[in-house]
């Protein structure tokens, strides 16, 4: 189910893997995989890669801390929900114009982070595009995951 919230965010919640994702997966050699323990001590190893990722495909500065702190916001997320001795894993796939952010955590929870929290505000103020979905994992648990899309901003006019 696909809403567009009143900020103009694409907004998708699901129990189950969606059909499409927020964007086109982009050429080979353009991702970058992060897998750490699912601690809050990692979070800021996580936070880096984003930060340098969207520097080097020349995003702005405010840009750059958007995507800093939605990616923290659903790691965070994640690490909350997840297993103990979980791992996150989180994929970044960069464009020309866009980096795509993934990530996943084994949790016992069966349901998506609620769409009424503050940190889903968060996400969907920062990021152009939001989605999140909840699917059968190993040994019984299930695997939360979150679908992030950081568009690079046009240069303004007028300034």
């Amino acid at each position: 189910m696909a809403e567009v919230d009143v900020d103009r965010t694409e907004v998708t919640v699901s129990e189950h893997e969606p059909s499409t994702t927020t964007s086109e997966k982009p050429a080979s050699g353009a991702d970058v995989e992060v897998r750490i323990a699912a601690s809050p001590a990692h979070l800021s190893v996580v936070r880096a890669v984003a930060a340098d990722l969207a520097m080097r495909a020349d995003f702005t500065l405010d840009a750059i801390s958007d995507l800093k702190m939605a990616v923290d916001e659903a790691c965070s997320e994640l690490i909350s929900r997840s297993v103990p001795d979980g791992e996150l894993v989180c994929r970044f796939a960069v464009e020309s114009d866009q980096i795509h952010f993934s990530a996943e955590s084994r949790t016992s929870s069966t349901q998506p982070p609620s769409r009424e929290s503050f940190g889903w505000r968060v996400l969907t103020a920062l990021t152009d595009a939001v989605n999140t979905w909840v699917v059968p994992g190993p040994g019984g648990a299930h695997v939360l995951r979150f679908d992030l899309l950081k568009k690079r901003a046009d240069d303004v006019v007028g300034l």
